[in-house]
């Protein structure tokens, strides 16, 4: 008895510790997250960025039982939100939204402490929105023609804001100016929301933002959108024509945001993270939040999603070099 009773004891210590160890695999998944969970915006409060990453935490919080906490850390062209989630923990814990101006712009502007394309993994594309030109109540232009020949007469009077160097709504108004023929003065902000704030206002003339900040404002009767610059009209500002059609072709910028985590992270988190992502985007209310905010809601997969982080990556590249762009540090 002696013998059976020691050998039923082994037995129950073997199977304990393969149970244990079975739980130990599965755990990540299954419990994540276990704690609240940051996610890092790099820029204001208000902006489009911000909006977007509020949609995502009501409904993250909601499906997975933490807090979802939204962490504005506005600056250096949204890289140091990026920064602080590329340095963190890798357990999932800190999230990062970001758009293309941090991820494949700034990169190529800004001496960074991180690796954009090594220290952080892409994991949903969320949205897609087309950078619209704006202009102040003030400005006496209806259309871009108008707009053009008095910035051309006063050249002096004209300058554009954006959400920081390096923006896409800084190279959108560059890029206007190289094939307008234009010197209007580039204004940085440190976001959306205060750029905007100021065209209302009057202290700048123009902006190049993305209809996800630029919405409110224009539906409101704050700034005036003159146009998209998208290859097609947006659905939700079906009477302002693209810059094509304004007659200014080939000068076009849209926005992404996407959601990305700490390099490392394991696996199944990440696996997690990207399912409960597209749940989330075919909510219908996240649906219609979206579009209403001018985008395309994101359908692309994680592999689909980092090659398109990839080209954009290269495309600025080419691009900034080519206009020379550059930043004083």
């Amino acid at each position: 008895m002696a013998i059976g009773e020691s050998m039923l004891k082994r037995r129950i210590i073997v199977f304990i510790a393969c149970a244990m160890t079975t739980f130990t695999t599965v755990a990540p998944a299954q419990t994540y997250p276990v704690k609240p969970v940051r996610i890092m915006v790099g820029a204001n409060a208000g902006g489009g960025t911000d909006i977007i990453a509020r949609i995502l935490a009501e409904k993250y919080q909601a499906a997975l039982g933490q807090p979802f906490i939204v962490e504005n850390r506005p600056g250096a062209s949204n890289t140091i939100a990026a920064d602080l989630t590329a340095k963190a923990v890798p357990d999932g814990h800190t999230l990062l939204l970001a758009t293309n101006t941090g991820q494949a712009i700034a990169p190529h502007l800004i001496k960074l402490s991180f690796d954009t394309n090594k220290d952080l993994i892409p994991i949903a594309l969320i949205v897609t929105v087309p950078n619209v030109l704006v202009v102040s109540p003030s400005v006496p232009a209806n259309n871009v023609k108008e707009l053009i020949a008095l910035i051309k007469a006063k050249p002096d009077a004209f300058s554009y804001g954006s959400s920081g160097v390096g923006s896409t709504q800084h190279l959108a108004g560059e890029a206007f100016n190289l094939a307008a023929g234009t010197k209007a003065v580039h204004i940085p902000y440190k976001g959306s929301a205060q750029a905007l704030a100021d065209l209302a206002g009057g202290q700048i003339q123009m902006d190049f933002d993305t209809t996800s900040s630029a919405m409110a404002f224009i539906k409101g009767g704050k700034v005036k959108a003159l146009a998209v610059m998208s290859p097609q009209r947006s659905p939700e500002l079906p009477d302002v024509p693209t810059l094509a059609e304004a007659g200014l072709p080939g000068v076009e910028m849209s926005t992404w945001y996407g959601l990305f985590v700490t390099a490392g992270t394991p696996k199944d988190v990440v696996n997690r993270l990207y399912a409960e992502t597209i749940k989330v985007l075919q909510l219908p209310d996240v649906q219609k939040r979206l579009v209403a905010l001018g985008g395309e809601p994101g359908k692309a997969t994680p592999e689909q999603f980092a090659a398109l982080v990839k080209s954009d990556y290269d495309r600025f590249g080419r691009l900034i070099k080519d206009a020379n762009v550059k930043i004083e540090q």
